[in-house]
């Protein structure tokens, strides 16, 4: 620990200059959250014990050679340890998830005492610490067990099962429990899994880099999308029904949010852009605060897009208390004349949405850059467009490749142009009001299995206690956290004039 804030010291003296406008921590408000998230599969591990069973990320992941999470961080064993590693570190609160396969075996009915339990023992841990829990009710781990009974997501009894599954961790956790998020980043995942087939349980059409069993891209994106949406606010309603005055808790939807930027000044460009708004933003926020999808979806999907009755209008709208946002990195927006005519077996979001996604620099779908002024325009957006809604960052962070290195400069960069970038934005009126930081430890990664991480430590797979060893950024969390760093503006908060007169977000 002891040379990590000598490397610290000597990154703060390279990356910072202390000025008028420097920031610190004491520049956010009181009652902001500053923290660091996982999600259960990732971390957990113990996929066999105790009486939890398979989800469908556990068939999903053992279906390709990038590895899985049976064993993960071992975090149902580690978890004191991981604790007492946030509190050193200054965290304020803590993201994860609840396995629901750990917590009800069965899908749905009787409770499973040991998965109870740990849970539990999980959030008093926490709150011993003076870490504040922030739970994730759904991040891609169906049980199986429904996943073969009805389909999961894309069939509407999902919903009361769904409903039924967080009236338990509700009743059982929420005393301790004061930030809810229903669903994790819930367009992305009903893109990913419903209609490009690279999430759990990996449905689509036809898809020249994943091999799908089975799945419709052209409807079953928007089926689970509008299933999402009911399932969300029908637990909502619960809790404002039944626990919200005792616990004084807060629910809300999480959804992925590109920065979006025009690739070039043109008029298509820009229309591209707003369309592509509507399809990734609007598509699950507009009916969360405003009753119904955008008119752009419903004119280019037609009947493939559900309809809301009047009485599913009045449930979704206003069914969040604050919005998820989960934030890696921008892209540029070019658009894509459309097709004399597209087959129906062509038809899937992407298409649909008729642009081309442009990575900014060195940026791909596994690495990015540093882009802080697309974050920053993302809630100059987010607050413009939908009546200023409260807002926590609940994923942000940078993959680098997962080795032995614990001087992860690149990360530290990143941190704190995003954490400027963010505040920036507050300071114009942005309601944010939580940042957690993706993530605690090294994970197994979806996308890329153990071969890139995103953790403040350091965990040695290889080796059998999965040592657990803080890298820089931890130590500058830590700083930044106890007020020891103050940091200085970076020049890339603003968006570079790449085209004259070109728009930004």
């Amino acid at each position: 620990m002891k040379v990590l804030s000598l490397f610290c010291i000597c990154v703060v003296i390279v990356l910072v200059t202390r000025d008028s406008n420097a920031f610190t921590r004491n520049d956010f408000p009181e009652d902001f959250l500053f923290g660091a998230a996982t999600s259960a599969y990732q971390w957990e591990g113990a996929v066999d014990e105790d009486g939890r069973t398979p989800s469908v990320w556990d068939t999903f992941s053992h279906s390709d050679n990038k590895g899985n999470g049976d064993i993960a961080c071992d975090g149902y064993h580690k978890y004191k340890e991981d604790v007492k590693l946030m509190a050193e570190m200054g965290l304020e609160a803590f993201r994860f998830s609840i396995s629901w396969s750990r917590l009800i075996p069965n899908g749905r009915g009787q409770i499973n005492p040991k998965g109870l339990l740990f849970y539990k023992n999980l959030i008093k841990e926490l709150r011993n610490h003076g870490v504040e829990p922030h739970v994730t009710l759904y991040h891609y781990d169906l049980p199986q067990v429904l996943e073969d009974e009805y389909g999961g997501w894309i069939d509407r009894k999902i919903i009361e099962d769904f409903t039924a599954f967080a009236d338990v961790c509700f009743r059982e956790f929420g005393d301790d429990v004061k930030l809810w998020t229903t669903i994790n980043e819930a367009n992305i995942f009903a893109i990913g899994a419903y209609s490009e087939g690279f999430l759990p349980p990996g449905h689509c059409s036809t898809n020249e880099f994943v091999n799908c069993s089975t799945g419709n891209s052209s409807t079953e994106p928007y089926l689970a999308g509008h299933n999402i949406l009911l399932a969300h606010a029908s637990a909502s309603k619960l809790y404002r029904l039944k626990y919200k005055s005792k616990q004084r808790g807060s629910v809300g939807l999480s959804i992925y949010a590109y920065g979006l930027v025009p690739y070039t000044e043109s008029k298509e460009d820009e229309i591209a852009t707003q369309r592509a708004k509507d399809f990734f933003y609007g598509w699950l926020l507009k009916p969360v605060v405003f009753g119904d999808y955008p008119d752009e979806m419903k004119r280019i999907l037609g009947t493939r897009l559900p309809v809301f009755s009047e009485e599913e209008t009045e449930l979704v709208k206003g069914s969040s208390d604050f919005l998820g946002i989960i934030h890696y990195t921008t892209v540029y927006i070019a658009n894509i004349a459309p097709a004399p005519s597209v087959l129906p077996s062509k038809q899937e979001f992407f298409t649909d949405m008729g642009v081309d996604t442009i990575f900014i620099g060195n940026s791909s779908f596994f690495k990015w850059d540093a882009i802080p002024w697309g974050f920053e325009g993302v809630l100059e957006y987010l607050k413009q467009s939908y009546n200023n809604p409260p807002i926590y960052i609940l994923e942000n962070g940078l993959p680098l490749e997962h080795d032995s290195t614990l001087q992860d400069t690149p990360r530290v960069e990143y941190i704190q142009s995003y954490i400027g970038a963010m505040l920036n934005a507050i300071k114009n009126g942005s309601d944010t009001r939580g940042y957690f930081f993706w993530s605690v430890i090294d994970l197994y990664e979806l996308l890329a299995g153990y071969k890139l991480s995103y953790g403040l430590y350091y965990v040695n797979f290889s080796d059998p206690g999965l040592k657990r060893s803080p890298k820089l950024s931890a130590s500058w969390y830590t700083g930044f956290l106890n007020g020891t760093i103050d940091v200085a503006p970076q020049a890339t908060t603003q968006q570079p004039s790449l085209f004259p007169g070109s728009s930004s977000l």
